[in-house]
């Protein structure tokens, strides 16, 4: 048996975004690990109306922090959410779209695959 992550379609978890890097390990994947207490394993590309409602919520994810060589988000960059994140900004409809391939498996502790195939990137398109 492999130790390899999946992705929430069973299969091997593709990158998420290496520029900007992202990632609780900051390793441009959606891994996570018993350190990463946020579970950021939902991959998904920024909008405007999402930058707008998580800073709302307290997590300003668009300003820089050079600090930690955060670069902030702008629209189109795709970043490794928290689960829980992206399902409240799914509840208040301000859900950015997924990237199926690079969601970590995890995610479906709390979010459905229905919810998220619903918001697939390719889907929208």
């Amino acid at each position: 048996m492999s130790n390899q992550p999946l992705n929430v379609l069973g299969e091997p978890l593709q990158l998420c975004c290496s520029n900007p890097m992202t990632g609780f390990f900051r390793d441009g994947s959606c891994r996570t690990g018993p350190e990463d207490l946020g579970t950021h394993v939902v991959c998904a590309r920024m909008t405007a109306a999402f930058l707008e409602f998580t800073r709302s919520r307290g997590n300003d994810l668009s300003t820089p922090r050079p600090e930690y060589q955060f670069p902030g988000l702008k629209p189109g960059d795709r970043w490794c959410l928290c689960a829980l994140r992206w399902r409240e900004a799914c509840e208040a409809g301000f859900a950015p779209p997924v990237e199926l391939g690079a969601t970590h498996a995890k995610a479906l502790e709390w979010v459905s695959l229905e919810l998220l195939r619903a918001h697939a990137v390719d889907k929208l398109n």
